[in-house]
């Protein structure tokens, strides 16, 4: 995200005196540069008094020379992006050139072009306005690094949109629709089309295209049924999307309680129908999860962003890679666990952790017992599954004594990990339990409706799930506590999808979701009381 503020509206004419940038990464923003710029002239009264920007603010600030380098190190091989594009860009283009520097080729991006093709009925698509209009946070408007931010926060949000409205989910996608053209619905082929159109809800679900022979040729889902499949008709569709509509006869659709439902019915059909327009290859969001490897006499923990059922446990999801790496090394600097390859492990002999306690040196059996190493990963397990006072405890004794030792530098790397356990109890994962072996009840709310999901085990039951011939979720919810085994099949490959999209929805609609521990209630009945269902 790129702004600047300028002496006057032309780049022929005038100069930045400020630039500020907002680096994205994985839909989050990660890093930021501001800079004031030596315009090497006067700054009009006008400008000070839009900006606050004074000569005086700039007499000693570098000029663009002096920071260009800086500057197209940060931007890298970014796509830029901006509020009026062509204003900023004009800018950067000028500014090198005066420079006499080579101007960055990046990929371009303007929020103003893409407000105005998904909001054309808001009667101004200023930055201000639209940052009003949707409650963004805007911190020290016409300052660079203000208005870049709060142009950061509205990419962020159109690309959620984007990808809910128009199936938009890659840079190259929304690089393409940025170009298309705005207007009316192409011509539709089949007035059939016409009809099935206006009986489309705005609900959550999924819905059918189906050619003459009444055959499924399309399965989607969608927040908005009614707001999706006008999408297909639109100038701005995709070319598969158009493909769909002219092989098309028929549109129908079932509605879903919530948009959750709509992505697992989704799957689940096209698996069942599969339509020649639909593939089989399905795209999970990004998920970060801690990895326990119980598949090994010593285990460890490490980060992934893969969870199967694989003999080992893993806790998660959480929001991004840094949370899981801040909760790893708190992990490993609170509990003595081992934190070598395997490599290293198979030399079996201790490494310099042990001499630094940080480790009990399970790579050398006659050091420590195999239950003092589980009673480690025990601990380890309570921090994990949010019960961190423990660790705290542990730590601030440790800390005491290192102190009335004079052992200052000890005391305070400890001190750091305390600090560091206490920003990261707002970060918790999902669920506390470990996934494969969780039992819970998740209550999804999506306005008036709701959905109920059972994770018994790594085998998932939805309550009144459309594509299931027969409903085994209240029969699964018994099973549990009347400590019977369930003559269902095993885990399976569809439990194991059912999951992994259940986690990605959650990950961002972690409001949406209210969570229930199966061991926490006595019985069924207790539980139906406290769910209310």
């Amino acid at each position: 995200m790129l702004d600047f503020e300028t002496t006057g509206t032309s780049a022929k004419s005038c100069r930045a005196i400020e630039i500020g940038i907002v680096k994205i990464q994985n839909l989050k923003i990660i890093d930021t540069f501001r800079s004031f710029i030596n315009p090497g002239r006067p700054i009009p009264p006008y400008i000070t008094t839009l900006t606050g920007i004074s000569t005086w603010d700039v007499s000693d600030a570098p000029g663009f020379n002096d920071i260009a380098d800086s500057i197209t190190k940060f931007i890298g091989g970014s796509i830029l992006v901006a509020h009026n594009m062509p204003f900023d860009h004009s800018f950067l283009r000028m500014e090198y050139t005066v420079s006499d520097r080579s101007i960055p080729d990046n990929s371009t991006l303007c929020t103003l072009k893409l407000a105005r093709k998904i909001y054309p009925s808001l009667p101004s698509k200023s930055l201000g306005n639209l940052a009003k209009q949707f409650r963004l946070m805007h911190k020290n408007v016409h300052r660079a690094l203000g208005d870049a931010t709060v142009t950061a926060k509205l990419l962020l949000k159109m690309i959620g949109e984007l990808e809910t409205e128009y199936g938009i989910s890659t840079a190259d996608e929304l690089l393409k629709f940025q170009g298309t053209s705005t207007g009316k619905r192409f011509k539709m082929i089949k007035k059939s089309l016409v009809q099935d159109l206006n009986t489309l809800p705005g609900a959550p679900g999924v819905y059918f295209f189906k050619n003459k022979k009444d055959e499924i040729i399309y399965i989607g889902k969608a927040k908005s049924i009614r707001k999706r499949v006008n999408n297909y008709f639109a100038n701005t569709a995709e070319k598969k999307a158009k493909n769909i509509v002219r092989k098309a006869s028929k549109i129908s659709f079932e509605r879903t309680n919530t948009e959750l439902t709509a992505l697992l019915t989704e799957a689940a059909l096209i698996k069942k129908v599969n339509p020649p327009f639909n593939s089989q290859l399905k795209r999970y969001s990004q998920q970060y999860f801690i990895k326990v490897k119980l598949n090994h006499k010593a285990p460890n923990i490490s980060s992934t962003q893969k969870f199967d059922f694989n003999g080992n446990d893993f806790f998660g999801p959480y929001n991004n890679r840094e949370t899981v790496k801040a909760l790893i090394e708190i992990v490993n600097r609170s509990f003595k666990l081992r934190e070598c390859t395997e490599k290293e492990f198979a030399k079996k002999k201790a490494c310099y952790l042990y001499d630094i306690k940080r480790c009990l040196a399970p790579c050398e059996a006659k050091r420590v017992s195999k239950k003092k190493y589980e009673s480690e990963i025990d601990k380890a397990y309570k921090f994990l599954e949010g019960n961190s006072q423990p660790a705290i405890n542990s730590l601030l004794n440790k800390m005491k004594k290192f102190a009335e030792n004079q052992k200052y530098e000890e005391a305070a790397e400890i001190r750091d990990t305390v600090n560091l356990i206490l920003n990261q109890l707002s970060r918790a994962s999902i669920l506390s339990e470990p996934i494969n072996k969780a039992n819970v009840l998740l209550e999804i709310t999506e306005g008036v409706r709701k959905d109920y999901l059972l994770f018994k085990e790594g085998q998932v039951f939805i309550k009144n799930f459309m594509p299931d011939k027969t409903d085994r979720f209240v029969e699964a919810l018994s099973d549990y506590y009347e400590n019977t085994i369930n003559h269902f099949s095993g885990i399976s490959e569809k439990d194991l999808e059912q999951i992994k999209i259940t986690l990605g929805w959650l990950v961002k609609n972690r409001n949406s979701v209210k969570i229930y521990y199966l061991k926490n209630y006595e019985s069924k009945h207790e539980l139906e009381l406290a769910v209310g269902f």
